[in-house]
């Protein structure tokens, strides 16, 4: 269903349902001869019927704002369908276009909730506004505090890791190390990178900005920039392809865009690093989601959220997007397993959004496009 429609179809629902009470309300005043007690009556079912315009139906639907790839969230939607019987409208776009949308729709939005992928993404729409706080002992409960709002505007329901891949042919595993090594002239005409434009670089720059300080972690990316065996990729997969294809014999993606390779190329030769295993641990991010700030259903929404982050759901996010569980203790598919154990950099992730802005402006500075 097209945003246009559904905003169409709601607006109408709320411009007809007052005037329908309105219209009762007029009749009930026209029946001089009722008593007390049906006046009492029918205005509890005037109140029913207006509770339930405005939250009955609308509990059986939630309408979701995603930058996600319908492909991979739709199963995992549709399961929750099954099992609930609620419906789920998914409107689809990049992250920038849809919050727009909701800054413009304001309280008139048809959108319950807003499910995209970075913490940096998140903690933008909480600072404008566009998520309302929600408290659940059940996120909490299978959320770590480090991969949830403190103020309860979002939640992460998955986790990716951005680390170091490279081609074996060329590469040994004892070659790699942290991120800043890439940045040494040993790997110079070497590297790959995708750019800096994308939120993944900039919430990986924004960590290390939070570990290494602003100095050190601008020489590392002039280091990056410097290293460069071609011109920046506007994708992950692309930079991947380019290192299978001997372009370059290194660079840095996210793991799961890795694994959907690997479904579709088993022989694929690229090898995955996990990075900074003896410093602060490897880069992770999240995908994740809020209750919009104009919802007609908040409840519902935040079921939803809540079922997202059960063992069920994060079961399937593990089998079937190739991301790695949010909440501890669920078994990870025979892929991600395959890859090995890692220590994750255990900073919280609202950080990414904190320092995003100079992160932008540490890359510009140097020189990374």
């Amino acid at each position: 269903m097209s945003l246009s429609a559904i905003s169409a179809n709601l607006t109408s629902t709320k411009l007809i349902l007052p005037v329908a009470v309105f219209g009762m309300m007029l009749g009930l005043a026209g029946c001089s001869n009722s008593s007390t007690t049906e006046e009492t009556g029918e205005a509890g079912t005037e109140e029913q019927a207006a509770n339930d315009g405005a939250t009955g139906t609308d509990e059986q639907t939630i309408t979701i704002y995603s930058s996600r790839n319908e492909q991979l969230i739709k199963p995992l939607l549709d399961r929750y369908t099954e099992q609930t019987g609620v419906k789920v409208e998914l409107v689809t776009d990049s992250t920038g276009p849809l919050m727009a949308r909701l800054k413009a729709e304001g309280q008139n939005t048809p959108a319950d909730m807003l499910l995209t992928v970075d913490a940096g993404n998140l903690w933008q729409a909480a600072e404008q506004g566009l998520l309302q706080p929600v408290s659940s002992t059940v996120l909490e409960a299978n959320v770590p505090a480090k991969y949830r709002d403190p103020k309860g505007q979002w939640t992460g329901l998955s986790l990716r890791a951005r680390t170091i891949f490279y081609d074996p042919s060329k590469v040994s595993a004892d070659q790699l190390s942290t991120y800043a090594d890439l940045a040494d002239p040993k790997w110079k005409g070497k590297l790959c990178l995708r750019t800096s434009k994308k939120v993944y670089n900039q919430s990986l720059v924004a960590s290390m900005m939070e570990h290494l300080g602003e100095d050190k972690t601008e020489e590392i990316v002039r280091g990056w920039v410097d290293n460069l065996a071609t011109d920046v990729f506007s994708d992950d997969v692309a930079m991947l392809e380019a290192i299978a294809a001997g372009q370059c014999e290194v660079g840095v993606a996210n793991s799961y865009y890795y694994g959907r390779l690997l479904d579709e190329k088993p022989d694929f030769p690229v090898s995955i690093f996990w990075a900074n295993q003896d410093t602060t641990g490897t880069h992770v991010n999240i995908s994740g989601a809020g209750v919009v700030a104009g919802s007609d259903n908040p409840d519902g929404t935040l079921k939803l959220i809540e079922w997202l982050s059960s063992d069920e759901a994060q079961g399937l996010y593990a089998s079937s997007d190739k991301e790695f569980p949010v909440k501890e203790g669920i078994d990870e598919s025979d892929l991600l397993r395959s890859w090995g154990p890692f220590n994750k950099d255990d900073i919280s992730v609202q950080k990414f959004g904190e320092l995003q802005t100079q992160a932008i402006q540490l890359m510009d500075k140097a020189g990374y496009k």
